[in-house]
């Protein structure tokens, strides 16, 4: 057995079930390892769609995915990608064909690539501790929440693995048998323990909230349980970041996505809470609005298993270090039952506070908190009634053969089953699926836009729908990003997928068009004669319909009802006489 299939061999033994990538001579026998081991491969057109894939389905399977690439452009190719997935902390392993002589095309310093994007620079460095060193870059990204780079040197790969035998993954991974993985590595890191100290902190300034308000992002998946039991001691209403969009649905405090995405009443409830508390939650421009929904006397804390993470953004008041669920199950804990019924039928002053009690029954010192806290009747009525934004009022744009956004988003979220996943590109119109369209948890949302490049959410919704095969999967894409990921619409079609596509387009880069054209510069660099991108889809092999008009959407409807056998492409052609408020945040964050 040589390197290139104890690598593979040995990923396989740790639990990758599942590659993307796209096949060269440097990764063809590494990528066949996986495969004679037991991972399921996934071909992609280009290396920037299978490096999105593998970001998508790691995000919302909540394994450690595999991306296969060749060495040089191979890699260079999927480095936007690969940006996107190291910003995000996504625990992916990179394998990468790599050639050491500075003569070759294929030269270029891969490590100080991975490096220049936040990813973990790694190489196997001989035949010897193959086995070894892979194990490493796995238990890196799993354990670290990391994207690493697993360089494969071409001289190295076809190397024989000293007593590596052929024996079976399971038993690699028990560190059976010559050649076999290092077992520690193979070993789950607990959850990171918060400090008492930290914990005994937290609680005492929830006990004391009136108004409190959680916004959990990404690191809190996982939680939701532990998070809701303190909102219900305290009185805490519940908010995500947008990438943990659907954390809380059902619960009837929840306001679904705080920052530039936020309804209006969401917005004022955050801007008047007076403990903030952010849960794996970065607490950055786009879900604080620029600090501006952080009012003036508000108490700021910030709960993350980074250190590093603390603060990094903005000033807290407390930073605590630790997983999300264990810190708010001790806290909990602290708070004690303060005697509140804990439903919210106060008038929101948090009575009935008692001392809370440790869990052997001594004081803390830790006052209760009767969990009333910002929860009221009549707030959840407004909550029921105000907080989703198709209950906002707005003028129908629709005419002219283009349709308002707002519309058909607000048509499809009718039209699409609930259970569904929605990945989202990024550009001028991503706040229109982001905010009409529903999902029914977290898993149902997968939102890749930790870099900001658009072109990536076709490549998302494929990754995203092999992670979640029971839902229906919808990519929202704009005309920008469709057709710079258009040759994945190749991959939805040969993998079978019952996809909907939604391209938003008003034929240009419409946050550029809209930012720039009220000062009256020229925007032919921006602006593109129409493109029927219905006819594209189907010369794929897509299903597709154009609409201009609500009534256009009977063709949706009746997919929907049909067997699902091909993907459809909804080629929406949306108004365009306004900008988003969302991207004008953004261009004021550059």
């Amino acid at each position: 057995m040589n390197v290139a299939e104890v690598v593979g061999r040995t990923l396989a033994s740790l639990g990758v079930g599942t590659a993307f990538g796209v096949v060269g001579s440097g990764n063809f026998h590494v990528t066949n390892a996986l495969v004679a081991y037991g991972a399921r491969y996934v071909a992609a057109r280009h290396e920037g769609g299978a490096a999105t894939m593998a970001d998508a389905y790691a995000r919302l399977s909540g394994e450690v995915a595999v991306l296969s690439v060749h060495q040089g452009p191979g890699l260079t190719n999927a480095m936007t990608g690969i940006a996107e997935a190291a910003k995000s902390r996504t625990p992916l392993v990179v394998l990468a064909g790599e050639v050491t002589e500075p003569r070759s095309n294929f030269f270029v310093d891969q490590a100080a690539l991975a490096e220049a994007v936040g990813a973990v620079p790694m190489r196997i460095g001989s035949a010897e501790t193959a086995a070894a060193d892979t194990a490493e870059a796995f238990r890196t990204a799993r354990d670290g929440r990391r994207t690493v780079l697993l360089n494969l040197p071409l001289e190295v790969q076809g190397l024989a693995v000293p007593d590596a035998g052929r024996e079976a993954p399971a038993a690699a991974a028990e560190g059976e048998g010559p050649g076999a993985t290092v077992p520690e590595s193979g070993e789950v890191v607990p959850p990171r323990e918060p400090g008492a100290e930290q914990v005994a902190r937290l609680a005492e300034i929830l006990a004391a909230a009136r108004r409190p308000v959680f916004v959990a992002g990404r690191g809190a998946r996982g939680a939701r349980r532990e998070i809701e039991e303190l909102a219900e001691r305290t009185g805490a209403l519940l908010a995500t970041s947008a990438v943990a969009k659907g954390l809380f649905r059902g619960s009837p405090w929840d306001l679904d996505v705080s920052g530039g995405f936020a309804s209006p009443l969401t917005v004022e409830l955050v801007r008047d809470a007076d403990v903030l508390v952010g849960w794996g939650c970065a607490l950055n421009m786009w879900t604080m609005r620029h600090g501006t929904l952080i009012g003036r006397d508000a108490t700021v804390v910030q709960v993350d298993l980074d250190d590093a993470a603390l603060g990094a953004h903005r000033p807290v008041h407390l930073g605590v270090a630790g997983d999300a669920a264990l810190t708010a199950r001790a806290a909990t804990r602290l708070l004690g039952d303060g005697g509140g019924d804990g439903g919210g039928n106060g008038g929101g002053d948090g009575a009935s506070r008692g001392e809370a009690k440790a869990p052997g029954g001594t004081s803390t010192g830790v006052p209760g908190t009767g969990g009333a806290g910002y929860r009221s009747a009549g707030l959840a009525a407004r909550i029921a009634g105000e907080n989703r934004w198709r209950d906002v009022p707005y003028t129908d744009e629709s005419g002219d053969g283009r349709i308002d956004p707002r519309t058909l988003t607000i048509a499809l979220d009718d039209l699409l089953p609930a259970e569904r996943v929605v990945s989202i590109d990024s550009g001028n119109f991503m706040g229109y699926p982001s905010m009409f369209l529903d999902v029914p948890d977290e898993r149902g949302f997968c939102f890749t836009q930790a870099f900001q490049s658009i072109g990536l959410g076709l490549a998302t919704a494929i990754g995203a729908a092999l992670a979640r095969p029971d839902r229906l999967p919808v990519a929202a894409l704009g005309d920008g990003g469709a057709l710079m990921g258009v040759a994945e619409l190749e991959t939805v079609v040969r993998l079978g997928l019952p996809m909907v596509i939604v391209v938003y387009d008003d034929d240009g880069y419409g946050a550029e068009v809209h930012h720039f054209g009220p000062d009256g510069h020229p925007l032919e660099t921006v602006t593109f004669p129409p493109a029927d991108i219905a006819a594209v889809a189907r010369g794929f092999g897509c299903e597709a319909v154009t609409v201009r008009a609500r009534e256009d959407l009977v063709a949706v409807a009746r997919w929907l009802e049909g067997d699902r056998d091909r993907p459809l492409l909804v080629h929406a052609r949306v108004s365009r006489a306004r900008g988003s408020w969302w991207l004008e945040e953004a261009f004021r964050g550059h």
